[in-house]
């Protein structure tokens, strides 16, 4: 049997030629290599589309439980409450998502983001149309008119030029009172105030009084006070009953109390918490049929704070609206905080009324029997 020859010695000049001939193969090898080839790249592993954006598969994932379970989250530091306030927006959060999916190439996270396209448009689709409809017998508008509103005349000019039936002004001052009575005299034969709220009317009022919505003294200040020392609060609601063709009309007009942002308590709603509450339980014990509610809420019906108020009562933005209907801040809108809520009638028609001297768009309605 034949002996084979011994190779080489494999000394480092050798080696370095073997290199420099095995290197013009591979660049070649790697130009012909077709675009998009699945094999493993020099110096790591290539995953496949179902594998990557974990991070943005699982946002897309907490961002569709959130949209329907929004009711779950802890309201500690009023972080429900601020969530429900800006619910709809949430759904800006999905172009994003969807650009870094592309980015990503990621069909786990395309696919994710399924549920929160799904849930936006369960709970807010139906509020992107137009759902007016014809007909209705009252107009009604309600205005924060804003303590800082510099021009109160020409504010009551044009609510008054709106055709409203009925005009719900929140917000006034002793000093603007005069003002909006004065101007609006002609127009409305019949008005009601107490306190901070007033109700103008071409029909007319009686059986008025004022509704308790205020939290009162809290906190350590009023631990320091007699009861005979506490300050007392103008109202901020009343109900009255207003006198149509087709029978009563029981009317409330509110202004719930102020929410804040402070770094000790985050998201402050007590105050206005405290009215929804009280309110909601005046109107659970309203006897008329027909009830209409309006005022400014500081807070959107999305908000749990107002679940005793919507279980008994319609949005008229909600039922016979364009669009969300925002009017807080007037320049931006971001929320709907200000309401126009109905139980006994139907709301045939909502918008929003141009912008006056406050910081609140006019909300208006036309509700028919």
């Amino acid at each position: 049997m034949p002996r084979t020859q011994p190779s080489a010695p494999a000394t480092p000049g050798r080696v370095r030629r073997l290199l420099d001939e095995v290197r013009p193969a591979v660049a070649a090898a790697k130009q012909r290599r077709p675009e998009g080839d699945s094999r493993l790249p020099e110096g790591g592993s290539r995953t496949g589309p179902w594998r990557r954006g974990p991070v943005l598969t699982v946002c897309a994932l907490l961002l569709g439980l959130l949209l329907p379970l929004h009711g779950t989250l802890t309201d500690r530091a009023g972080l429900g409450s601020l969530v429900e306030t800006f619910l709809p927006w949430f759904g800006l959060f999905v172009p994003v998502l969807l650009a870094g999916a592309l980015l990503r190439r990621s069909a786990t996270a395309l696919v994710a983001l399924l549920l929160p396209v799904t849930m936006w448009l369960h709970l807010f689709g139906g509020l992107l149309g137009d759902r007016s409809q014809e007909g209705g017998d009252l107009t009604v508008v309600s205005h924060n008119v804003a303590a800082e509103n510099r021009d109160p005349v020409g504010t009551a000019r044009e609510l008054a030029a709106s055709g409203a039936d009925l005009l719900a002004l929140e917000e006034l001052t002793d000093r603007a009172r005069g003002t909006y009575e004065k101007a609006l005299a002609k127009a409305y034969p019949h008005h009601v105030v107490r306190g901070t709220v007033g109700l103008w009317s071409r029909l007319p009022l009686s059986d008025t009084r004022p509704v308790d919505v205020l939290r009162g003294m809290a906190g350590p200040l009023a631990e320091t006070l007699r009861p005979e020392d506490m300050p007392v609060e103008p109202p901020r609601a009343l109900r009255t009953t207003v006198a149509t063709g087709k029978g009563p009309l029981a009317v409330y007009v509110a202004h719930l109390g102020s929410v804040r942002v402070t770094a000790g308590s985050g998201f402050w709603t007590d105050s206005r918490d405290a009215g929804a509450t009280k309110l909601a339980a005046a109107v659970a014990a309203e006897h008329d049929k027909r009830v209409l509610v309006l005022g400014d809420f500081n807070g959107t019906t999305d908000d749990r704070a107002f679940d005793g108020l919507t279980s008994r009562l319609r949005s008229a933005q909600d039922v016979a609206g364009a669009g969300f209907g925002f009017s807080w801040p007037a320049r931006f809108p971001v929320a709907r905080i200000d309401q126009i809520l109905v139980r006994g009638v139907e709301p045939k028609s909502a918008w929003l009324l141009p912008a006056t001297g406050s910081d609140h768009l006019p909300v208006a309605a036309r509700i028919g029997w």
